[in-house]
């Protein structure tokens, strides 16, 4: 029987098979960031809210509720660096700073949305899903 040398901290050979959504880190494949960003908790309500039409700041945070400030304003700093955000802060007094979704935003907030209705939808039956998944989890 052969006894293998491979040193397990060693990284995978570049010909190595990978999942496909086996990211290795951010270096190797963004997408799996930008998708984490897209589909976060507070990401998923401001692209969906800003499909409406651009917002303040403070009008964005009522309309989300129970959102943070801190939370708000890093989520909207990651979608805006990712590009899928704009920030049109007016040289006015007091300041005034609209955020609107970019067309790239637009696109992904469609896709967002349409699985936030698809939940809504099948939530009776997630709901019988999980009472089924209890009962079973109980009788053993």
């Amino acid at each position: 029987m052969a006894v293998s040398t491979v040193s397990t901290n060693a990284p995978a050979p570049a010909s190595a098979p990978v999942g496909k959504y086996d990211t290795g880190g951010e270096e190797m494949c963004p997408y799996r960031l930008v998708l984490e960003h897209v589909t976060s908790r507070w990401g998923v309500l401001v692209l969906i809210e800003l499909l409406d039409r651009p917002y303040r700041f403070s009008e964005l945070r009522r309309a989300i509720g129970r959102v943070s400030e801190k939370m708000l304003t890093q989520t909207l700093q990651t979608l805006e660096r990712d590009g899928l955000v704009h920030r049109d802060a007016k040289p006015v007094i007091p300041p005034r700073v609209d955020y609107s979704l970019t067309d790239l935003g637009r696109e992904a907030a469609e896709q967002v949305r349409s699985l936030a209705l698809w939940t809504r939808d099948r939530m009776e039956e997630v709901q019988q899903a999980r009472e089924a998944y209890d009962a079973a989890k109980a009788r053993n």
